[in-house]
């Protein structure tokens, strides 16, 4: 069984609106629901669960009947930090019976543009190697900087730098195990799956990212999502 669990329980600070990010409505659609089609949308995607905020779980479940979410199966509260939410939407799964052979695609509820391909290019690389992670390679040239980002003089060689998204998959038992080991070894507040795992000596494989799968934490990338849903490639372009 493959289960997408989607995080969608930050305030949304940086954005500064009156409401979290993640139900802001775009196109006459909260953000949420427009992540939740994607997975409701892929054939290889079972079921679903939300970790959000406390407060918000009722009008999710009645977004999610509006919009016909049939593979929504849990709605759980989200935890102080992205660390815990995470694990509060895993043990959640773990009670309800699900195998620790199962996959999970643990995705940003914010980053409503990630398409097919790139669920399905993480289940194959998970098929493969027991694990994946969205990524994309660093096309900037960048710079580290120790005072501030006022000034450097060392660069990092591009090509060796990638930038990780969602999703990250992997087996629900291999999560699990990962969170154990975090609470034995004091890590804490590591949203990301991929660091968490790099930090207990794993090996990071990528899946295919994009761009277009940017995640929404400003109103500039409110902007840039509400722009690309009107954009479509040209056909001449391969």
């Amino acid at each position: 069984m493959v289960i997408a669990l989607l995080t969608a329980a930050g305030s949304g600070t940086r954005m500064g609106q009156d409401i979290p990010k993640q139900f802001i409505h775009v196109e006459e659609k909260p953000v949420i629901i427009h992540t939740m089609e994607a997975f409701q949308n892929h054939p290889m995607v079972d079921k679903i669960v939300v970790v959000t905020l406390p407060s918000w779980i009722d009008v999710l479940k009645a977004y999610a009947r509006q919009f016909n979410i049939t593979k929504l199966e849990w709605v759980v509260p989200g935890g102080e930090t992205g660390q815990e939410s995470i694990l509060n939407g895993l043990n959640a799964l773990k009670e309800a019976g699900v195998s620790d052979d199962d996959i999970v695609m643990v995705h940003d509820g914010n980053r409503c543009l990630v398409s097919s391909e790139i669920i399905s290019n993480s289940l194959a690389v998970y098929k493969k190697h027991g694990s994946a992670v969205a990524s994309i390679p660093c096309v900037e040239a960048v710079f580290r900087s120790n005072d501030g980002g006022n000034s450097s003089v060392i660069s990092i060689p591009r090509e060796q730098l990638f930038r990780t998204q969602t999703p990250h998959t992997y087996s629900l038992g291999k999560l699990l195990w990962a969170h154990a080991k975090a609470k034995e070894m004091g890590i804490k507040n590591t949203a990301a799956s991929c660091t968490l795992m790099q930090q207990l000596g794993e090996v990071v494989y990528f899946s295919k990212g994009s761009e277009e799968n940017l995640k929404i934490t400003t109103t500039d990338d409110l902007m840039i999502f509400k722009a690309l849903l009107h954009t479509k490639k040209d056909t001449w372009l391969k």
